[in-house]
């Protein structure tokens, strides 16, 4: 308790100097607008069906990205991490693939799946995948190999052990992983509907709000609205993690 409300009474002293600085007369309000100003049109944007659309539409588009990674993501890390001569063979090529930074691919990946939902979608799959994969990989490399050679002495196959030593193991790495990419992912979505522009979005709104009259109260209106999305998802996977993988030892080692 003492905790939330420290952190409610340092989020109000910001917003409060936000107020004072914005009113102060040292930047012009139309450019940095104050916070009741900004929370006004959050409140209004909550109410226009509109930007609901454009919220609804960056969202789908987060969890689709999501799920096609994680799908992705967890079978390839298990094989990668259970077969060393496989890791190996493709070390390279992911090492060659990972460090590119996936909004620079927005023009490729423009020419070609084109300028639609699959642009944004399949860019937050190649950012969001490789948290995943790797916290997979690693989570393999920490099980105990006792444990994996008791299975096998109780006569298990690979499946068998697979999905009933190694798997178990991995789960809270892996969820760990997904954390980070569902963060990475809703990045990349609205950062790619703001620099691809077109269609609709969060970042498509910001792009539009930000051109012509230059509203910056819709800008940061829409920039808290993510922000929350972001904080939410978070929030759930978090939540997730500490009631569906309590059991396991890392989750007993860090409390």
């Amino acid at each position: 308790m003492t905790r939330t409300l420290r952190g409610l009474l340092g989020l109000l002293g910001f917003l409060l100097l936000w107020e004072a600085f914005s009113r102060s007369g040292l930047v012009d309000p139309q450019y940095f607008p104050p916070p009741t100003v900004v929370l006004t049109k959050f409140v209004e944007l909550l109410g226009d069906p509109s930007f609901l659309l454009d919220l609804i539409a960056s969202v789908l588009a987060w969890a689709i990205a999501l799920g096609i990674s994680i799908a992705v993501a967890v079978p390839l890390g298990l094989l990668l991490g259970s077969v060393r001569g496989i890791r190996i063979a493709t070390r390279a090529i992911i090492e060659f693939l990972r460090p590119i930074p996936s909004v620079a691919l927005i023009p490729l990946a423009i020419v070609l799946v084109g300028s639609g939902p699959e642009t944004k979608i399949t860019l937050a799959v190649y950012a969001a995948v490789w948290p995943i994969l790797f916290n997979t990989i690693y989570a393999l490399d920490e099980v105990d190999p006792v444990m994996v050679d008791t299975a096998r002495s109780f006569g298990f196959g690979r499946a068998r052990t697979m999905f009933t030593v190694l798997l178990p193991n991995a789960a809270p790495f892996v969820l760990t992983g997904i954390r980070m990419s569902a963060s990475v992912a809703l990045i990349l979505v609205v950062s790619t509907e703001f620099l691809a522009g077109g269609g609709s979005g969060l970042g498509s709104f910001v792009l539009d709000a930000s051109t012509g009259a230059g509203r910056m109260d819709l800008v940061l209106a829409g920039t808290i609205v993510a922000g929350i999305v972001g904080y939410l998802i978070n929030e759930a996977l978090e939540a997730v993690h500490k009631r569906g993988l309590a059991w396991s030892t890392v989750d007993r080692e860090a409390v």
